[in-house]
């Protein structure tokens, strides 16, 4: 058994990161220290107080390990790689995990060609970027082709010169066909030149060219030259027009600042590239109300540089920041080159820092209402159906559904919700096996008995093997159970229920003569449920989706076995005297109407099919109390 109070004594006073994890051995957090020993055994002192959050996690440490590093440097690089790697739930998580494009110019290969990529490797290829928009890059990538006539093709040059027909791109004039040897290496290097100008920001040449180009086909009458030149100079400006000069050093730099409330925050970044602003992007960070700016500031700095292949020379940031000089440290080593980490205080870079502070302010309060819109459909939903049953904290929702059509192939549908959202992985259908016909309440209970018995015999065998309950769509089960009917349906869940001896709340969902939603039957009783409030939506969403799973299964089972009736399920009932009865009753529900003196009647039947059709009819099933 792990003693924390022995353990505590053996911590090394060494640099090192700390893993803190709970009953279930999952890790819980994840930190670094200069000195392990007096980081860790902080955290059970008794006067020690590091807020509510770090409070509630202590109470959770079932046992601890460290790792000893050299250097505090080595502590912060294998901190960031542990808590990208296992996410743990109590430290300041980078919610987003986002990765940039490239342009890749192929400088390795004799005639090189212009790719989007979405990684940066040590390769001989030439980078550009990172950029935010994946759609700008590609568009910048197909005028650039357009414009030099690039290959785009993927053989092996010079190798496979001559080997096949030059593709379409030739014949339409957006490739100078090096796969035939139409161009010699030289040239072609003279036009990757010029594409790589294009892309540090040097448009004028090429502005220069076209318009020129434009102006030679206008005059000599080649107006659907004119046109495609014109076109291409459009497209040209467009590109140049995005690109905002913020300073004159030619520097890369990042901008970073936030805007924080009591649980959240909002990191926004401008990404400069050689002096110009290329984009820029915002990212939601949860917080603890005991994380102050300049910590929520280093995690971010440390979790999302971690994961980008492109550090800048220059990070500037809202505030001053903890660690700076060890941050800046790693940072160069993952460059290969110094990088400053700074707070400007004046001037053009001072303004963009305030400016990246205002659109993170900007996106964290319309973020807000989006989520508070959001949670009042979900989660505000489920806690107003709560409050009508008169149970607290409900989560987990399953509803229940059986479909048939004429008795045919019954289904049974069980769809989750969970804080107000349907978890469609946890969705299951059933293909009914002890019950044939027109039966639903038998069928409910085959459907019910098989999920909660399925679930009891995990939950056993999770046991045995001493294993923490995995939260499977049978292993858990849920909060409320909800039927799509009234008194009938609901009772037969509770015989269910009752006979596995679970203890879980039932409702029905009711509906008026037009099959519209109109309240909830519980504990013997229908409750109205006012139609404008978000709840009432709730209830009707999933009635309306248990529904629609149920008849979609049954739906893709109708495909596979064609056309086929209920009583082609009846024995000694074949096609003649199948139709004999529908042709005389027209309906199923006249057909059970009848008694075995009426079915007898008919030329085709006997005493002895009348009564298989009586009894298919009046087998005995769940009854309503």
């Amino acid at each position: 058994m792990f003693d924390i109070q022995e353990e505590l004594k053996k911590i090394p006073q060494k640099p090192g990161v700390y893993i803190m994890h709970d009953k279930r051995d999952a890790i819980i957090y994840i930190g670094k220290a200069v000195s392990l020993r007096n980081r860790v055994r902080q955290y059970f002192r008794p006067s020690h107080n590091e807020g509510l959050k770090k409070e509630q996690m202590v109470k959770q440490i079932e046992r601890f390990e460290y790792i000893i590093t050299d250097s505090e440097l080595e502590a912060l690089i294998l901190e960031c790689n542990l808590i990208k790697e296992h996410r743990p739930k109590y430290n300041t998580m980078l919610r987003d995990d986002k990765t940039y494009p490239y342009i890749r110019v192929t400088l390795g290969e004799a005639f090189p060609r212009v790719l989007f990529s979405r990684q940066m490797k040590k390769d001989k290829s030439r980078y550009f970027g990172p950029y935010t928009s994946a759609g700008a890059v590609k568009d910048t990538i197909e005028l650039i082709d357009k414009i030099y006539a690039l290959r785009t093709c993927s053989r092996t040059l010079p190798k496979d010169i001559g080997k096949e027909r030059p593709c379409l791109n030739y014949h339409i004039h957006q490739c100078m066909a090096p796969c035939q040897g139409y161009i010699s290496e030289e040239e072609y290097r003279r036009k990757i030149g010029r594409a790589m100008e294009f892309l540090n920001g040097n448009y004028q040449p090429v502005l220069k060219e076209l318009e020129e180009k434009m102006q030679t086909a206008s005059e000599n009458m080649n107006f659907e030259k004119a046109i495609e030149y014109r076109e291409l100079l459009k497209a040209v400006k467009q590109i140049a027009q995005k690109q905002k000069i913020t300073s004159s050093d030619g520097e890369d730099k990042d901008i970073i600042a936030m805007a924080s409330d009591a649980e959240d925050a909002v990191v926004q970044v401008f990404f400069i590239r050689d002096g110009k602003l290329i984009g820029r992007d915002h990212f939601h960070v949860s917080v603890g109300s005991e994380d102050t700016r300049p910590q929520v500031l280093a995690t971010f700095l440390k979790q999302f540089y971690a994961g980008t292949p492109f550090i800048p020379r220059e990070l500037m940031l809202q505030e001053e920041i903890e660690e700076v000089k060890v941050i800046e440290e790693w940072l160069s080593q993952k460059r290969g080159q110094k990088v400053y980490v700074r707070v400007p205080k004046k001037g053009t870079k001072e303004k963009l820092v305030e400016l990246a502070a205002q659109n993170a302010g900007m996106v964290l309060s319309q973020d807000k209402e989006k989520i508070k819109r959001e949670e009042g459909r979900t989660i505000g939903a489920l806690k107003e159906i709560g409050r009508l049953l008169d149970l607290e904290d409900l989560k987990r929702v399953e509803a229940y559904d059986i479909s048939n059509i004429s008795g045919f192939e019954s289904v049974g549908s069980m769809i989750v919700y969970e804080k107000g959202k349907p978890k469609r992985s946890d969705y299951r259908k059933f293909k009914l096996r002890t019950v044939t016909g027109p039966d639903d309440y038998g069928s409910m209970y085959e459907v019910l008995t098989r999920r909660f018995s399925h679930g009891m015999r995990e939950q056993e065998e999770l046991k045995e093997r001493n294993m923490e309950q995995q939260y499977g769509s049978f292993t858990r089960f849920p909060d409320l159970i909800m039927m799509d009917g009234g008194k009938g349906q609901v009772n037969v869940a509770l015989r269910v229920l009752e006979e596995l001896k679970l203890q879980i709340p039932v409702c029905g969902m009711v509906k008026d003569d037009n099959h519209r939603t109109r309240g909830l039957y519980y504990h013997n009783q229908e409750i109205p449920i006012d139609r404008h409030s978000e709840g009432f939506k709730l209830i009707t969403r999933i009635q309306d989706e248990a529904h629609r799973f149920a008849i979609e299964f049954h739906r893709s089972l109708r495909s596979k076995e064609q056309v086929h009736s209920v009583l082609d399920d009846i024995p000694g009932i074949g096609a003649v005297r199948r139709k004999a009865l529908m042709k005389r009753f027209l309906s199923l529900d006249a057909i059970r109407e009848a008694d075995v003196e009426t079915l007898a009647e008919l030329p085709s039947m006997n005493e002895q099919s009348a009564k298989a059709v009586y009894e298919f009819f009046h087998r005995p099933s769940v009854e309503e109390e």
